[in-house]
């Protein structure tokens, strides 16, 4: 089996990494400096690259913006739990585990796993049943990211959740239903921070099993923000608070 990437960013990161790029597709007329780099890097580690009529992408794409380019790599492969976490704390001072609990829509879990990369999580862990796995559209819309950070998938996320805690994290679940503010709580030190689903939000035993419930503030009327940018948003916040302290202890 074969999966394909299509977009510069995550066809650039799949050559830059460990996955196996076994042939590349660009679209005739298509030019850049990132398709440039992508022949060149094509060419170093002897991939073959197809010039073909940007209809044939068109065909072979499965998300709605392939930019001219089309790789076709291995399947993508769910790293090992405990590997993953104990590399984690044996890395990072402050290691952070995102937690998904049944997010459906690529478009979001790709969002998410942007986010991830970018604010320095350790994983991103998603349930193996009735939830979003890794898809093509995932990584067009993590941009890369998917390289980067390690995807888990669990069978149960309480279970996990217990794991986690074994270890000495600290689980914090953004809940908009919640009396604590994100701001006002301590979120330095190792966390699994858990993001509900576009439409149920998180469930029920996964809730009871986190030490915080937190809201984000809101000034708005709607008063409820996309999975991926509330991710985002908490994310930002557990970052930003890292960073604090480690500008105090200088």
């Amino acid at each position: 089996m074969v999966d394909q990437l299509e977009g510069k960013n995550p066809v650039l990161e799949a050559l830059r990494g460990n996955r196996q790029v076994k042939e590349i597709y660009i679209a005739t007329k298509q030019k850049g400096q990132g398709l440039d780099e992508i022949r060149s890097l094509a060419r170093d580690q002897k991939v073959s690259v197809k010039n073909v009529e940007k209809e044939k992408l068109d065909k072979m794409a499965q998300s709605r913006n392939h930019q001219g380019v089309i790789a076709i790599v291995e399947p993508y492969r769910y790293q090992d739990f405990e590997e993953v976490i104990e590399k984690a704390l044996q890395a990072k001072e402050n290691p952070l585990i995102i937690l998904l609990d049944g997010i459906e829509d690529p478009h979001n879990l790709g969002s998410i796993i942007r986010s991830a990369e970018v604010f320095g999580a350790s994983a991103v862990i998603i349930p193996k049943n009735r939830a979003v796995g890794v898809t093509p559209t995932v990584a067009k819309i993590a941009s890369g990211a998917l390289e980067h950070v390690p995807v888990l998938q669990v069978v149960n996320l309480t279970e996990t959740i217990k794991t986690l805690k074994k270890k000495n994290f600290w689980i914090a679940a953004g809940v908009g239903e919640s009396s604590q503010d994100l701001s006002d709580q301590d979120l330095r030190g190792s966390i699994g921070l858990v993001i509900g689903s576009e439409g149920k939000g998180i469930s029920r035993l996964v809730k009871e099993h986190c030490d915080y419930l937190l809201r984000i503030p809101m000034a708005g009327k709607t008063g409820s923000l996309n999975a991926s940018v509330a991710a985002g948003v908490l994310l930002y916040e557990v970052f930003n608070q890292n960073r604090k302290k480690k500008e105090l202890s200088r």
